[in-house]
């Protein structure tokens, strides 16, 4: 059994890169701490939204901390001077459209951001592109945009990073819920290239 509950982001880097963008860097299996303790202590802001999960065994109850998003972690850096992130130990490939690496949607990973740090209720969910977008009017989500679904009687909204194809559902009061104004859809983009999931936990495709 196995009973997930938000805790703060894992390393936020101080430091100031106000032109870099955010990449998502795809790295081995269960190395998404050290490798994003490494990039900090190199200086670049690195972000790896964590959670704690709570296991039933037979004699005792045991918490462990795991990644939000297993087998990524998110850096800010130049991507014309990227070999000290690719010789970082861990690290597979930054995720790329084509042969170039394509950053993340700013506005989706701060909504991330903030999502995590206001400590709200945060779980994995089936990656979603379509439904009706809302915006968060009040409370410490406020200004916070997504995909509201209703699921056993609580209101979710959906955040999703469109480059990982990858969701998060948050817990949300519908009070604070507004729909938006539909607009004309976003222009298409290349589809990223993607590393095969082997091993780490599905989200939904």
């Amino acid at each position: 059994m196995t009973t997930k509950i938000p805790i703060a982001t894992e390393s936020l880097a101080s430091g100031s890169a106000p032109d870099w963008p955010w990449y998502a860097l795809w790295v081995r299996s269960r190395h998404e701490k050290s490798v994003a303790e490494l990039l900090t202590g190199k200086g670049f802001p690195t972000f790896l939204p964590m959670y704690l999960s709570r296991r039933r065994w037979s004699d005792r109850i045991q918490q462990v901390e795991l990644p939000l998003i297993p087998g990524y972690v998110f850096c800010r850096f130049d991507c014309a001077r990227r070999l000290p992130i690719m010789t970082t130990p861990g690290i597979v490939q930054i995720v790329s459209a084509g042969k170039s690496p394509q950053p993340v949607d700013d506005a989706e990973m701060q909504f991330l951001i903030q999502a995590v740090e206001a400590g709200v209720h945060l779980q994995l969910w089936p990656f979603l592109k379509t439904g009706q977008r809302v915006s968060i009017e009040e409370g410490p989500l406020r200004s916070l945009e997504g995909v509201l679904v209703s699921t056993k009687g609580q209101d979710q909204l959906i955040l999703s990073i469109s480059l990982l194809q990858r969701s998060v559902a948050v817990t949300v009061d519908r009070r604070w819920v507004k729909p938006l104004t539909e607009s004309a859809p976003a222009p298409r983009r290349a589809a990223p290239i993607l590393p095969f999931d082997g091993g780490h936990a599905s989200f939904g495709r």
